[in-house]
């Protein structure tokens, strides 16, 4: 197949994170295939307009915030030349309305929809902009599939009036050969930490709230990651006492991230709202109990008892009394950790790949209509 895929971001990118990871290792082990795949995506300050990424051709047009407005153009260059088979819009951040400009057919890949979460990261206009968008999604995209990454995104597909036949699940994967247990590794102090963007949105103070109502004062948070939000956390940190007890890491690579995972005792994600929390796979995978909000996407990740635990979002208490039965039983966070290895082990980006495949060689053979069949049986053996 010669395939387009179009996204906010590339891997790269300095604002990368989840879902650009899931791109590149699903469509990096399609181009690895075989399959032509080039990434059309906007670029940054100094970045090369060109690349190949994990077999993926990537071209930068256009910045984080004009991204829109050269899209169209330079997806209509890349069309002169040769049409492609299939066009692949990955929702994430605001939708581009591809089904209106390009001529191929158009599959739709949903990490997760913002909501009425928009209004905790940006301003009335930003936000108000970002929902309307997302409530034209049925009606733009309504000859197109859907790929949710958790049967939490394809609810909310559902709920905003996407027929249900054209929607399906394909889970993450998780590299468990990267991210692998490493008992000796444990920090000898216990620590909970905290993997991804700092955001409002991601709710990231409530860990440090619960870290404060602690019984336990001698546990030490983590937080790595850049983003606007780190001002109103390390203040609101020095607001709580909390002094040397929190250590704000900024960003970290790879090989940092998966020794973090390791030598955390707890890893803890608090946003009311993702499309899956693959940081929550990555710390299972690592051997080490996730402690999370009980919110959709989230939900999904952690196996409540058994890898970890679900608290109400929001319930400050809650989440301080989980964190501190897990840190008052080394064994509890031996048995938590050795489920959740087992429960991550269970997802691959093999897997993904193969069902993602799949599905776009059927859409071509039914001349761009899946009717839903593959996407059952994806979600079902990803379960």
């Amino acid at each position: 197949m010669r395939l387009l895929v179009v996204n906010w971001l590339d891997r790269e990118n300095p604002q990368s994170g989840g879902a650009e990871t899931h791109l590149h290792e699903i469509y990096g082990r399609l181009a690895q295939r075989g399959h032509d795949v080039t990434l059309l995506c906007s670029g940054w300050p100094g970045c090369a307009p060109e690349a190949l990424l994990d077999g993926i051709r990537v071209r930068r047009v256009g910045g984080r915030w004009d991204f829109a407005l050269h899209v169209i153009g330079a997806y209509r260059a890349l069309h002169r030349i040769q049409p492609f088979d299939i066009v692949v819009e990955d929702i994430n951040k605001l939708p581009l309305f591809t089904p209106l400009w390009v001529k191929e057919p158009v599959d739709v890949v949903v990490p997760h929809l913002f909501g009425w979460t928009a209004f905790r990261e940006a301003g009335w206009a930003v936000a108000s902009t970002v929902v309307a968008a997302e409530r034209a999604i049925p009606m733009v995209y309504r000859r197109c599939d859907f790929t949710a990454i958790s049967e939490s995104t394809r609810s909310d597909l559902l709920a905003r009036g996407v027929p249900v036949e054209k929607t399906g699940v394909i889970y993450c994967g998780i590299d468990s050969q990267a991210f692998t247990p490493a008992p000796a590794e444990r920090s000898p102090v216990p620590i909970v930490a905290y993997v991804g963007r700092l955001r409002r949105y991601k709710g990231v103070e409530l860990i440090l709230e619960a870290a404060a109502r602690m019984g336990n004062r001698g546990v030490e948070v983590e937080i790595a990651g850049t983003g606007e939000d780190r001002p109103r956390l390390e203040a609101l940190a020095a607001s709580l006492d909390l002094g040397r007890r929190v250590r704000f890491l900024g960003f970290v690579s790879e090989a940092e991230k998966s020794a973090l995972l390791r030598r955390a005792w707890i890893v803890s994600l608090t946003s009311p709202k993702e499309g899956w929390g693959i940081t929550n796979l990555e710390a299972a995978a690592c051997g080490t109990p996730v402690v999370a909000s009980d919110s959709p996407g989230l939900r999904e990740s952690v196996l409540d008892g058994r890898t970890g635990f679900l608290v109400t979002h929001g319930d400050v208490s809650a989440l301080a009394a989980a964190y501190d039965r897990i840190v008052a039983d080394p064994a509890l966070v031996t048995r938590l950790g050795t489920a959740g290895r087992a429960f991550a082990e269970s997802f691959t980006w093999e897997s993904a790949a193969d069902h993602t495949e799949a599905h776009l060689l059927q859409r071509l053979r039914k001349g761009g209509h899946t009717g839903g069949d593959h996407f059952s049986r994806a979600s079902r053996n990803n379960s």
